[in-house]
């Protein structure tokens, strides 16, 4: 019994790129937000020593440096090799997010941890869609650039 075998693959569903992107933008914007000025007033709260909020800003300003040299990358969201750079770049602040939550939970108070908590939850929620996004680009490999004339 013999079966032929078609060379046509079936067609893939083209997903839509706009409401991830969208998504990510958004979260994006609020992490930034939140990092540079909502993690620095809430552990001046919440914690006992009561840290300075200004020196917090300062030292998240800091820290958002390679953040804030990506956002424009991240708000455009068309290039999947910024893109990638980019993903690399929120999976470091990620890893570091869940060392000081890891840290954290020894010896700090509900709501502090809670604070870290949110910083962490809302980087899981930007690699995702980075991640996501990258899936539903146009593939980096198979490019056919037109000709200049």
């Amino acid at each position: 019994m013999a079966t032929t075998r078609s060379n046509t693959k079936p067609l893939k569903t083209v997903k839509p790129i706009a409401p991830i992107a969208q998504r990510l933008k958004v979260t994006w914007l609020i992490w930034l937000v939140y990092r540079l000025l909502g993690l620095p007033i809430f552990i001046s709260i919440f914690n006992p020593s009561s840290p300075d909020i200004v020196g917090g800003i300062a030292w998240q300003a800091l820290w958002l440096v390679p953040a804030l040299i990506l956002t424009p990358w991240i708000l455009r969201g068309r290039s999947p090799y910024a893109l990638l750079i980019s993903s690399m770049f929120t999976l470091v602040y990620l890893g570091a997010s869940g060392v000081v939550l890891f840290t954290r939970i020894y010896g700090s108070s509900g709501a502090e941890i809670a604070v870290y908590l949110a910083d962490f939850l809302l980087l899981l929620a930007i690699n995702i869609w980075l991640f996501i996004l990258l899936k539903r680009l146009p593939s980096m490999n198979n490019v056919v650039k037109k000709p200049r004339q």
